[in-house]
């Protein structure tokens, strides 16, 4: 997900991707656990998204 699309989306929807990314990501080790997961970067992917969700929901408690 791009930053400006991040951006866009309001506290409460910040709250929830964060929630729904989380989740993802313990599925996704799982996965890698089993041995099912077919591309190990989507755990990168997945790591790097939650950051980017995290940094711009501090901005954006910061700025109120």
């Amino acid at each position: 997900m791009k930053p400006s699309a991040i951006r866009e989306m309001g506290l409460e929807d910040l709250r929830h991707k964060e929630t729904e990314l989380r989740e993802q990501l313990f599925r996704l080790r799982v996965q890698r656990a089993l041995g099912q997961l077919e591309s190990s970067m989507k755990l990168r992917q997945t790591r790097r998204t939650i950051a980017r969700v995290l940094s711009i929901l501090k901005e954006k408690q910061v700025s109120r």
